[in-house]
Parts: C-alpha cells; sequence; structure tokens
C-alpha cells in the first residue's frame, strides 16, 4: 500500500508508512476530542470507582460528566497531601487507583519548600512513550531528511531517593530515561543520537556532559539538530565546551579519555567512539579559541538545521542568547509536559516561540478549563468554579489547567495558565501563558513571592547586630550569565553609619537566602550545576523611591502602587543598575541532599 493512501492528513504527507499511521492518529483523536473525552473520563472512573478517594464522595459508581462535575471538588496538592503521605509511608491500599502505584514522580513545583509528589502507575509509561512516537512524525513534515544523520541532544538523569514505604521519587524524565521504553527502544532511522545510552544514564553530571559533548564533537558532520529539554539545559552546554573544549581538543588528538571520567560504563561505551584525529582536535581548538563565538553552534556543527529546545514560558528569556551563539537557527518547541501528565503536542514545530501553540491530546487525560478570572478568585467547597471541557473552550480566553489522570489524581489544578489559540479539528490549541504565582526560574526551579519574601527575612537577621534592616528589596532572574542566577537588589537602612555591613556578611546574607529557597532552587545549585550563586546588589539610599516616581510618571496610581517583588522591564531594570553601590555573591553552596525532609 503506497503511504500517501494510507493517510489523508490535513497536517501533510507522511515519510514513511510508520509516520502515516502516527498522523492518523491524531487526526482520529483530535477530529473526536469531545467523543474521546467522555470515553477517557468513563474509563478513569469505572477503574478507579473503588478507591478510597472516590467513594468518599458517593459517585455510586457513576461515570457520567454532570455526576463527577458535581461531586467531585476542584483540588490542589494540599488537599491531597495526606493520602499521598500515606502511600509514600507504605500504605498499598487503593487509595487514589485501582492500579498499583509504581514510583512518585517529582514535580519542579514545590510544597512547604519540598518537590511535589505525583503518584503514578506502570501503565503511565505507555502514554507518555506514545506521544513521545507521534513528534518526529510530525516534524519530518517539516524538516526533511533527518533520517540522513543524528540528534545531538544533552539529556541527564537526576538523583532518586526512596520513600519511606520504599516507593522511587525522581523526575519524570529520570524515570523515562531508566525505563525499558527509552533503553531498549527499537532502531528508528528518524530519531538516532550521537549519545550512547550510558553517558545519558551517567549521575555524576560533569562525566555525562563530557561523554556527550565528545560524541557529538566526532560526530559533528552528522549532526542535524541540536537539543536539551529547557534552553537553559542547552546553552549549559555551549558553556561546557568554552570551559573544558581544551581537554576535549586533548582526548580527540590522542585517542585517550581523560582521567576524569572514571564511571567504567561510560569510558567502555566512549572507547568505541575514539580514535586520534589530529584534524578534528584542530578545527575545533580553532574555533573554539576564537573571542568571538557567534554562530558557534553552525561552526561546529555544520548541517545543523533546527535546536529543539522549550523556549516558551519563562525559558524565553534565553531566546537572545541561544540566536546569537546559533547563528539564528529555528528553534523547536515539540511537546508540552509535566510530572503530573503529558498534554499534547506542536502540530506547527517550526512556528516562532511567540507564536508556539499545543494541541492537547485528548486520550492523555480528562482534561477541564478554569477561566482565568475565576482561578484568580477563592474558590471554596460552598462556591464551587464553573469549569469548562476541552472542546467547549474559547479561542483568546485564558484559563488554569485542572486535570483527572488515569493514575488517580482528579480534578487536580497543575497551576499553568493558558490562552486559546485555534483549534486542530475539534481539540483546542493552546499557548503556554505561564505558571501561576512564579516570580524567578533560571532552570526548573520556580520561586515565588512568599518564597522569596521568607529568604529576605531570614536573611536580613544577620544585619540585626549591626543595627541595619532592609527597607526595600526586589529582584530579577539574569539569564546573561550561564548558568542564570538570580539578582535581588535592596535599599538599607543604618541607624550607625559607621558600623556598615562588610562585604563577607552581605556574602553571608546570599547564603542565608539560598538556604532559605526550595529544594528545586538548591539542587540547581548544588548537584546540577544549573543556577549560579545568588547575588544581593546594594542600591543607594532613595533608590525605591525613585522607582515609585518613575512608575507614577508612567501613570500608576499613588495610592495602588506597591514596589514589584521582580523587574524585568529594561528602564527599571537601568535605572536600578545605576544606583548600586555594592554586589555580593553567595560564598558557598547551600545545604542539598537528596532525601527529603521527614
Amino acid at each position: 500500500m503506497a503511504v500517501d493512501s494510507i493517510v489523508s492528513s490535513p497536517l501533510g504527507p507522511a515519510a514513511c508508512e510508520k509516520d502515516a499511521k502516527a498522523l492518523q492518529f491524531i487526526e482520529e483523536m483530535t477530529r473526536n476530542a469531545d467523543s474521546v473525552q467522555e470515553r477517557v473520563l468513563a474509563e478513569i472512573l469505572s477503574r478507579n470507582r473503588e478507591t478510597e478517594y472516590l467513594k468518599r464522595f458517593k459517585l455510586g459508581g457513576s461515570t457520567d460528566r454532570e455526576t463527577f462535575k458535581s461531586k467531585i471538588p476542584v483540588i490542589k496538592y494540599e488537599d491531597l497531601q495526606p493520602e499521598i503521605q500515606r502511600i509514600a509511608n507504605g500504605d498499598r491500599s487503593a487509595i487514589l487507583s485501582a492500579h498499583p502505584i509504581s514510583e512518585f514522580l517529582t514535580s519542579s513545583g514545590t510544597s512547604a519548600g519540598e518537590r511535589k509528589l505525583m503518584p503514578t502507575i506502570q501503565e503511565e509509561l505507555d502514554r507518555r512513550q506514545m506521544l513521545y512516537s507521534l513528534l518526529m512524525p510530525v516534524m519530518n513534515l517539516y524538516v526533511p531528511g533527518l533520517d540522513k544523520g543524528k540528534g545531538l541532544y544533552f539529556l541527564f538523569v537526576k538523583s532518586e531517593t526512596k520513600t519511606p514505604g520504599g516507593l522511587l521519587a525522581r523526575p519524570v524524565l529520570t524515570s523515562y530515561y531508566k525505563s525499558e521504553h527509552f533503553k531498549t527502544r527499537p532502531y528508528d532511522p528518524y530519531n538516532v543520537y550521537t549519545s550512547p545510552n550510558e553517558a545519558i544514564l551517567c549521575p555524576d553530571s560533569f562525566q555525562s556532559m563530557y561523554a556527550q559533548m565528545l560524541c557529538g564533537l566526532y560526530e559533528r558532520k552528522q549532526v542535524l539538530r541540536l537539543g536539551a529539554v529547557f534552553a537553559s539545559g542547552l546553552l549549559r552546554a555551549i558553556r561546557f565546551l568554552q570551559l573544558n573544549w581544551h581537554q576535549l581538543t586533548h582526548d580527540i588528538r590522542t585517542g585517550t579519555l581523560s582521567p576524569k571520567i572514571t564511571d567504567p560504563s561510560v569510558r567502555n561505551c566512549v572507547g568505541h567512539v575514539l580514535k586520534p584525529d589530529p584534524e578534528l582536535a584542530d578545527f575545533i581548538a580553532g574555533e573554539c579559541s576564537r573571542e568571538n563565538w557567534d554562530g558557534i553552534i553552525t561552526k561546529i556543527w555544520p548541517n545543523t538545521k533546527y535546536l529543539d529546545v522549550i523556549v516558551t514560558g519563562a525559558m524565553a528569556q534565553y531566546i537572545p542568547t541561544l540566536d546569537y551563539y546559533s547563528g539564528g537557527l529555528p528553534l523547536a518547541c515539540t511537546m508540552y509536559a509535566s510530572s503530573e501528565c503529558y498534554f499534547g503536542l506542536n502540530l506547527n514545530p517550526m512556528s516562532k516561540p511567540s507564536e508556539v501553540s499545543y494541541t492537547i491530546m485528548p486520550n492523555m487525560a480528562y482534561f477541564e478549563f478554569l477561566p482565568h478570572e475565576q482561578a484568580s478568585a477563592q474558590l471554596s467547597r460552598d462556591s464551587p468554579p464553573r469549569l469548562v471541557d476541552l472542546a467547549d473552550v474559547e479561542v483568546g480566553k485564558e484559563y488554569e489547567l485542572v486535570i483527572t489522570t488515569y493514575a488517580g489524581l482528579h480534578r487536580y489544578r497543575v497551576g499553568d495558565i493558558l490562552r486559546v489559540t485555534g483549534f486542530h479539528n475539534s481539540a483546542p490549541q493552546f499557548h503556554f501563558v505561564r505558571r501561576k504565582n512564579v516570580l524567578l526560574s533560571i532552570d526548573s526551579d520556580k520561586t515565588d513571592e512568599a518564597e522569596l519574601q521568607k529568604a529576605v527575612d531570614n536573611a536580613s537577621k544577620l544585619l540585626r547586630e549591626i543595627n541595619t534592616s532592609v527597607v526595600e528589596y526586589t529582584s530579577f532572574a539574569d539569564t546573561k550569565t550561564i548558568p542564570g542566577h538570580y539578582v535581588i537588589y535592596w535599599e538599607l537602612l543604618g541607624k550607625d553609619s559607621a558600623n556598615a555591613p562588610s562585604t563577607d556578611l552581605l556574602g553571608q546574607c546570599c547564603l542565608a537566602m539560598e538556604n532559605s529557597l526550595n529544594s528545586v532552587y538548591r539542587q540547581g545549585r548544588v548537584a546540577d550545576n544549573s543556577i549560579g550563586p545568588l547575588e544581593i546588589r546594594v542600591v543607594k539610599s532613595g533608590t525605591f523611591e525613585e522607582l515609585m516616581d518613575y512608575a507614577i510618571s508612567r501613570g500608576a496610581s499613588i495610592n495602588q502602587y506597591k514596589v514589584p517583588r521582580c523587574v524585568n522591564f529594561t528602564p527599571i531594570m537601568e535605572l536600578l543598575d545605576s544606583r548600586v553601590v555594592s554586589a555580593h555573591f553567595s560564598p558557598a553552596l547551600p545545604h542539598w541532599t537528596p532525601e527529603r525532609r521527614r
């Protein structure tokens, strides 16, 4: 059978028979989005009807939407925490899911400073794998010839721990990379990586990055696409090359592997690639020794067609730097997912980052949408919100995503704010607007206003001994450094001008702030090297008065003016930076261990 006859998809002609089936599946799911959603909800409620959680709300075995919406409350993580803690402690009864909880996926969102624990079941791996299998068939519509080369993807596992009851707790991508779905994936000419599995699975981030970079350099002409999960991760790889090209080119020149690589499985797998290549070493050294790294990606990997990284939401701040290093290569955002659930994919992956829209796949979970004006209001059992079904959202409106999953989350508020941009068949397409309540973010960290306030409060206690206090503060995420770092502007008031805070004391204030931030931030600093040392910039007395004057001159009400706790508007940042009298960095790493606080 000819490929063209397998699928009549408005998405375009498939590259091969396997792609045709994937595109046909997307069409079937999106053409009947509402009926697929009805079936998904009925399946979830039917299989979980005997769980403790659903029995609590007396559904009586009903699987229809109306009963579900009238009886099941809309919840946040904190509402589920007692049940999650019981499962973590070893209770194996059917609390949330009729299927056994196989592990916990640790969210980048936090509760009380610790990563949230998202329960999952074994079959969710199949669901996630299914969504992954749709990505390349869509990409092949836009970028031909990807079967003629390889992808250089910087992928990493992160630390995992066990709950008191013995269940693994780890990030969703670590779970996926360590699964048989990934490790024994069938050969697909459209999806070949330069990085060996052993390098990806190495828990030491330096050795993992070194091995992946070395393999990518050896195969520089075969590389057709570069990627990482987040934009920040790809920039860290470029920074790694800047810092380590001398050793990398030595290894390529001599065909030997750096003694810093001690992991036996990594040494073994890279050994198959290593061979003396003085010409390649000279070329890479010549490019890397230049002061100007503009377009370095296309100089070293000349056949790169696009960069595959998430640049939506907080990651948009990295676009100018990626453009600089890549010479303006297209940026592809392929899918939308979280620890709680994988949601959907981008059917136009080569669109500009500002125009990226994700199509929700209606078979992944049951989706509801809380209109954003309601999401901002206080919700209670007495004033239940009016949620909108997937097929009934309106173009141009913003909603908070609410999910019901096979693994046992029911009407759970994810915290993502989405704007409807259109529909593919009857499935809506969404632009990711932002995470709710997130103030600062460099990588996968998410710091909200309450956390920042607590960190400032704790650090300012150190100033009391010299009768100094923090009058005002604001912050921004500085992504011009690699890795990026938090910058906090402080205006101080000292009662004794002869006893100003020392450089050492302000450095300790930086460290005290870091120790007060959540575990995801501290892991980024300590284990992942994805966040740089926190910086406090002390500004002149009266700076925040000037900030208010500026805001009022632009139309802000003097009665309603509040100091913004995070700034990114260039004139305001220029004003602040022009008033800086001293800058101080955290002198050490904050405390972090993989173990969760009990």
